[in-house]
C-alpha cells in the first residue's frame, strides 16, 4: 500500500462577490479534484490548534501528524534545518525576508508593499543577503541565504520575541510592527540603506519590478526536536517541496528531501517534476509516503490575485494531481490519496486565518459513489469533520 499527501498550500478562501458568490476552490475548473470527491470521503479538517497561530509551519506539522502544541519550537528553526544550519541548543533562529518597502519616507513610516519582492529569484537574493551581511554579521547574528526572498538570521544566545510576519501587515506602515529589540530594528533600518540603491535593485527598478529593498525579521524559534515519521508511522517517507519549511520538517523528521529541477514555490513551478518525482519515489524507490507540497496558491492570496490564484489551483489539478493518479493506477499499487490545504489565505484578508479546510480522501480499492464537488462549501455538507488536524495521518494510515 502507498500513501499520498497533495497539499495546495493556502488553497482554502472564502466567498467573493465578483465570483457570484463562490470561493476560487468553487470557481476553478478541477476535473480531477471533481472525479475524485465522487468517488472519496470528503469533509473538513481543523489543522491549527486552538490558541496558535495560523502559519504553514504550524499547519503543516500538524498534517504531517505532528501535533503543533508539543512540537513547535518557531518556524524559522526549521528552515535552518532544510539549509543546513548548525544550531546549538541556545541559538535562535529568525526568519529574514528580503521585502518591498516604499521608498519616500522615513523608516517607520514606510509601508510594506510585498512580502516576496516579487517572488526574486534566489540568485539575486542571495547576491543582496551577501551586502547586508558584509555590513552587519558578527560573531552573534549569523545569516544564511535560503530559497528566493526566504532567508535565516541566526542569533547565538538570543531571545524569542514576537516579531510581525510580514505578510500580515501587507499595505500598512511598519513602525508599530518592527522589532522592539534594538539590535534587530536597527539592522533592518541599516538593511534599506544597503540595499535601496544596490545595483540588482536599479536594474529590477528599471525593468519595472519591486525592489527588494529591505530585510525583515521574524519567525523567531530554538533548536526542534522532531520523532522519526518513519518510527512513528512505520512508512518510509519523502517531500517533495520547493519550500525551506518543508524541507526543514522533513529534515527533522528524518524523511528524504527530493529536489525538482524548477520547483521554485511560485506560480510558475514545475508542477509535473512534482508529480512525476512522486510517482517514482513510490513505485521505483521503495518508499511508503510521498507529501507533495505546491506553495502557489498560498503566494497567489498573499498576492491579493484572484485570477492567479484559480489559475494556482487548476495547475494543482491537471499537472499535479491528474499524473499522479494516472501514474499510480498504472503501477498496479494500491494506495490511498490524501488531498487538502495547509490553511486557507483568503483574498481578503492576504494572509492565513484558522478556518477549518476541505480534504479528498481516497482509497483506491475503496470507489464510493458520491456527488461532491471538492470546495469549501460541500466538504462542510458532507458533515465528515476532523477536529485535531495531527489526527489526520493516522485515518490516513488507517
Amino acid at each position: 500500500m502507498k500513501y499520498v499527501v497533495v497539499l495546495g498550500d493556502g488553497m482554502a478562501d472564502e466567498p467573493i462577490e465578483s465570483l457570484g458568490g463562490r470561493t476560487p476552490l468553487e470557481a476553478a475548473v478541477t476535473p480531477a479534484m471533481d472525479v475524485l470527491a465522487e468517488m472519496s470521503e470528503i469533509g473538513l479538517v481543523h489543522t491549527i490548534p486552538e490558541g496558535m497561530k495560523p502559519g504553514s509551519d504550524t499547519a503543516n506539522l500538524s498534517v504531517m501528524g505532528y501535533d503543533p502544541k508539543k512540537y513547535y519550537t518557531g518556524r524559522s528553526p526549521l528552515e535552518a534545518l532544510s539549509i543546513g544550519v548548525p544550531m546549538k541548543d541556545t541559538d535562535v533562529a529568525i526568519r529574514c525576508n528580503i521585502v518591498t518597502l516604499s521608498e519616500e519616507e522615513p523608516y517607520e513610516e514606510k509601508t510594506i508593499i510585498d512580502h516576496s519582492s516579487g517572488e526574486i529569484s534566489t540568485e539575486e537574493a542571495s547576491v543582496l543577503l551577501e551586502a547586508v551581511k558584509k555590513e552587519l554579521e558578527n560573531e552573534t547574528y549569523k545569516f544564511y541565504t535560503g530559497t528566493s526572498y526566504r532567508h535565516c538570521l541566526i542569533w547565538d544566545r538570543g531571545q524569542v520575541a514576537e516579531l510581525t510576519p510580514p505578510h500580515d501587515v501587507l499595505g500598512q506602515t511598519i513602525g508599530q510592527y518592527l522589532p522592539m529589540d534594538g539590535v534587530l530594528r536597527e539592522m533592518q533600518k541599516r538593511s534599506y540603506e544597503i540595499l535601496a540603491n544596490h545595483p540588482i535593485n536599479r536594474e529590477r527598478k528599471a525593468q519595472g519590478k519591486n525592489p527588494a529593498n529591505s530585510i525583515w525579521f521574524w519567525g523567531p524559534g530554538t533548536k526542534p526536536i522532531l520523532t522519526s515519521f518513519e518510527e512513528k508511522n512505520h512508512k518510509k517517507g519523502v517531500m517533495i517541496s520547493a519550500v525551506d519549511l518543508l524541507k526543514g520538517i522533513a529534515v527533522g523528521a528524518g524523511m528524504a528531501n527530493i529536489e525538482v529541477e524548477g520547483a521554485n514555490g511560485g506560480l510558475d513551478t514545475n508542477y509535473e517534476g512534482k508529480a512525476q518525482a512522486a510517482v517514482d519515489a513510490l513505485v521505483k524507490q521503495g518508499y511508503d509516503f510521498a507529501y507533495i507540497h505546491v506553495e502557489a496558491p498560498d503566494e497567489m492570496g498573499h498576492q491579493g490575485s484572484i485570477e492567479r490564484k484559480i489559475k494556482a489551483i487548476e495547475n494543482l489539478d491537471s499537472r499535479v494531481i491528474r499524473p499522479v493518479k494516472e501514474g499510480l493506477d498504472a503501477s498496479g499499487e494500491d494506495y490511498r490519496l490524501l488531498i487538502l490545504p495547509d490553511h486557507p489565505t483568503p483574498i481578503r484578508a492576504r494572509t492565513h486565518t484558522s478556518d477549518p479546510v476541505p480534504y479528498i480522501l481516497y482509497d483506491s480499492r475503496k470507489i464510493q459513489k458520491n456527488t461532491w464537488k471538492y470546495n469549501e462549501r460541500e466538504a462542510k455538507a458532507s458533515g465528515n469533520y476532523v477536529a485535531e488536524g495531527h489526527k489526520m495521518m493516522d485515518i490516513l494510515f488507517s
